[in-house]
């Protein structure tokens, strides 16, 4: 089991009327902005109340806008940046030497990486991890979407491949954050043999629940982050749909947010 990551709270603050948590480890860099919201404070009814912040899963789009513009100014009014989540492994790069950022055209992608500032990366998740990093010496940050797709496909070592031959990132530099998504008390598998490759069977217990957040940490740390560099919200989504969104316990349901920007 992974042992690092101990401390399984993470600190809640209020921001336009909207309540949303930050990693204490990427909480200290005060040049960037970055939040997990709830699924509250938003005005999207039933089954996706309130704060549903995709367009693919049945809710009306004003009401989507209505919800993305709240989350915005809690941030300034920055720009949001989304993909059209696949749950593949592609890592969109948006490089402050590029065009500007053409909010109109949705990228394919299940990852972002930037250096620009004032573009802020969104993921969207309902019990797949949403996981923010942040380089602080060469100020570079990046957004994921894992689900067990995307462990299978190390989307994170991807992501942080792309760090290192884009920006010049050192792996040992990057900050990590792991946000609430299906805990291992939940994240079952019976057909895993045709699912999930042998490799990460050391991953799975007697019912066959896997453990992705061990997955994702150790896929940090293979490449090359240091395991102090990592926080785990040890929130479960299943667990907690109160507070957020959960695909395998609702069915129908919204999308949380999960994002992250250079101020």
């Amino acid at each position: 089991p992974c042992s690092f990551g101990e401390i399984s709270c993470v600190i809640e603050h209020r921001g336009n009327g909207l309540a949303y948590y930050q990693f204490p480890n990427l909480l200290a860099f005060s040049e960037i902005q970055h939040g997990v919201f709830t699924r509250k404070g938003g005005c999207s009814p039933a089954p996706f109340s309130s704060l549903n912040v995709s367009l693919g899963v049945g809710d009306q789009e004003r009401r989507v806008e209505r919800n993305r513009q709240m989350l915005s100014g809690c941030f300034g009014e920055q720009n949001l940046v989304f993909l059209n989540q696949v749950h593949g492994s592609h890592v969109e790069v948006f490089s402050r030497d590029d065009d500007p950022i053409d909010s109109s055209t949705l990228p394919v992608g299940d990852a972002m990486v930037t250096d620009r500032k004032h573009a802020v990366l969104v993921i969207q998740v309902a019990d797949c991890q949403a996981i923010l990093l942040y380089d602080p010496v060469k100020h570079v940050i990046a957004a994921i979407h894992s689900g067990w797709r995307g462990s299978i496909g190390n989307i994170i070592g991807e992501t942080i491949g792309v760090m290192t031959a884009r920006f010049s990132c050192l792996a040992e530099d990057i900050v990590a954050g792991i946000s609430p998504s299906l805990g291992p008390c939940c994240a079952e598998f019976v057909n895993y043999r045709d699912e999930i490759p042998s490799d990460l069977w050391g991953y799975r217990d007697e019912s066959d629940h896997f453990d992705f957040w061990s997955i994702s940490c150790h896929q940090l740390c293979d490449a090359g982050v240091d395991e102090d560099h990592i926080h785990i919200s040890r929130i479960c989504t299943r667990c907690d749909t109160n507070r957020f969104f959960s695909y395998r316990g609702e069915g129908i349901t919204g999308r949380f947010a999960v994002l992250i920007g250079l101020a």
